[in-house]
């Protein structure tokens, strides 16, 4: 199999920032609370953060490039996002990739920690997992997490439309006209377009067709209760995270924080 240079991986992750600022202009002001809430909510600069479903590690990267001494496991088991992140940045200290499946339980005994992480991250990433799956993830991190330990989970979190109809019709409308404010032509890259592209690359194709053998993408992008606050909101507090609340918003476009009680 053909070799991924550095740079190429970074121009595909270049590209790949660019249309997920697409839909998500707001991005990078989520990335930085995010990264704000870490630095604060850790309380070391050395911190041991696991990025969640990191995909070709955007977050990753920018928390380390802010926190220079913390350590970055990421977490995915989508090999294209694994080859492009591995590839991209082999170079950054702190930083490490996992390949392990979030929906396959005890997927935590493959990071071979020899500390328990201060902080869990994710963005745009947990949506997609069945809400069986999101809530055992979130059972697993309450136990691997230190005490006093946060989850933070920059996400697009719809409301409950069968307890909150009017308002989650109205959350729903005002994303799609800001949308067409901002892109009134369309949008020139979406993601289905950025992936048509990669699986056309001669280099990633084998990297795409082994993400489709492994179901990475098995159909529950959107639509679920894996997308709604509440469903969230509640599985962080059965988990065992004694406070669960939103830091930082603009609509629907949330960081959503969880915090485990102090040992």
């Amino acid at each position: 199999m053909p070799e991924l240079d550095r740079d190429t991986a970074r121009d595909w992750i270049e590209r790949w920032d660019r249309q997920q600022e697409e839909g998500l202009p707001d991005r990078e002001d989520r990335f930085t609370a995010l990264i704000d809430a870490v630095e604060e909510g850790t309380g070391r600069p050395d911190p041991l953060v696991l990025d969640v479903g990191c995909g070709p590690g955007s977050l990753a990267v920018r928390l380390l490039a802010r926190l220079p001494r913390a350590t970055v496991i990421g977490i995915d088991a989508d090999p294209v996002s694994m080859t492009l992140g591995r590839a991209a940045y082999a170079d950054v200290p702190g930083l490490r990739f996992a390949d392990l499946d979030l929906r396959t339980p005890g997927w935590s005994a493959g990071l071979g920690l020899d500390r328990a992480p201060d902080a869990a991250v994710s963005t745009t990433a947990l949506h997609w997992l069945p809400e069986p799956d999101l809530r055992a993830l979130y059972a697993e991190l309450a136990a691997v997490l230190r005490p006093g330990g946060l989850l933070l989970d920059g996400d697009h979190f719809t409301l409950n439309a069968s307890q909150t109809p009017v308002l989650a019709a109205l959350d729903l409308a005002l994303r799609q006209r800001e949308d067409r404010r901002r892109f009134p032509g369309g949008h020139p890259e979406n993601w289905h377009d950025w992936w048509k592209a990669v699986a056309a690359d001669p280099v990633l194709a084998p990297h795409v067709a082994e993400r489709d053998r492994r179901r990475v993408d098995a159909g529950h992008h959107g639509g679920t209760q894996s997308a709604q606050l509440a469903t969230h909101v509640e599985a962080l507090r059965t988990a065992g995270f004694t406070e669960v609340g939103t830091l930082w918003q603009r609509g629907d476009n949330r960081l959503l924080c969880g915090v485990l009680p102090p040992a």
